[in-house]
């Protein structure tokens, strides 16, 4: 029986990142509650604006349950902004009292919005690590990371940064492959499951 997939729809590329796992071959579910974060075997955040997403994560009291069960090696996934809430720090995290909570769960720092503002936005082709050829990467406002810890993977970089990482169960990149039609990233991560 394969893993259930929940990826979280509070914002962002839900529908896409969806799609991409269904046509990873993996069941896919959206997850809003705390019963249906406990329900699943693993989870995708998706991009979006981060500091929204944890905003939302306090309100709907998903915070702590979610930290909990990424603390208990739940395998995750997380794209653009989902890679900032993943790490276990954030540079620029956002004003006071409207800031991106790291949910500590790779042992990243980065930094928000590290490629400029959306006029800024750029796409292009990028060596993986693991992948076959290169992978056409969509960086949308896109977060960089800044420092790893001894126990992550770089995984890809660009411009002289890495943006994609993986520690242990967790996979993360600044770019947006839900958006591209390549599944290879999303295939990666159905398969070490």
């Amino acid at each position: 029986m394969s893993a259930r997939i929940g990826v979280l729809a509070l914002q962002g590329d839900t529908r896409e990142h969806l799609a991409a796992l269904h046509e990873a071959g993996a069941e896919a579910v959206t997850v809003r509650r705390r019963g249906e974060l406990e329900s699943v075997d693993a989870l995708v955040i998706p991009g979006g604006e981060s500091t929204t997403m944890s905003l939302l994560l306090r309100e709907l009291d998903l915070l702590d349950p979610l930290r909990a069960r990424l603390a208990d090696g739940m395998p995750a996934y997380g794209s653009c902004a989902g890679m900032i809430l993943l790490a276990t720090e954030i540079l620029d995290a956002g004003a006071a009292g409207r800031q991106a909570d790291p949910l500590k769960a790779i042992d990243i720092t980065v930094r928000r919005n590290a490629f400029g503002r959306q006029v800024d936005s750029f796409e292009g082709d990028i060596d993986f690590t693991g992948l076959d050829g290169s992978v056409h990467a969509v960086f949308i406002r896109a977060p960089w990371v800044e420092r790893v810890g001894p126990d992550v993977e770089i995984l890809a970089t660009a411009a002289g940064h890495p943006v994609a990482v993986r520690q242990g169960p967790v996979l993360a990149t600044a770019f947006h492959p839900e958006i591209t039609g390549d599944r290879r990233v999303h295939k990666l991560f159905v398969d070490s499951l």
